[in-house]
């Protein structure tokens, strides 16, 4: 009777992570949803988003690739909608990559999100 119950929590734990591993990621090889650390005051979509934590959600309006900023916390957390291309990498990516460039202003505007297991690149 111990060793069957033994079988079945460790069965529903294998078919919990399977589940969860396969919901995570969609048709476009990403995820979609993900977590970043802003760690400086950075530009994205003509918004200049403020440093800290942000869940970012990945949607499709028709044809258009949408990313959500959300900031999680913060007095007036800050809520931000961008268009993207999807580009595909050769392979999944081993970690999470944020490419930038400075504007006239001398702001940091983000190009481009990597995040690990993914097998595309978001270009902004």
């Amino acid at each position: 009777m111990r060793s069957f119950r033994f079988v079945a929590v460790f069965a529903m734990c294998v078919l919990g992570l399977a589940l969860f591993a396969n919901a995570k990621e969609n048709k476009f090889g990403v995820a979609d949803s993900r977590n970043l650390s802003i760690t400086a005051p950075t530009r994205i979509g003509g918004v200049l988003l403020p440093i800290g934590e942000y869940k970012v959600l990945h949607s499709m309006q028709g044809q258009d690739h949408i990313m959500l900023f959300k900031q999680a916390a913060g007095k007036q957390p800050v809520e931000v909608r961008v268009k993207c291309q999807l580009v595909p990498l050769a392979k999944r990516a081993d970690r999470d990559e944020q490419t930038f460039v400075v504007n006239a202003a001398k702001e940091r505007v983000l190009h481009s999100l990597v995040f690990r297991g993914d097998s595309a690149q978001h270009v902004f």
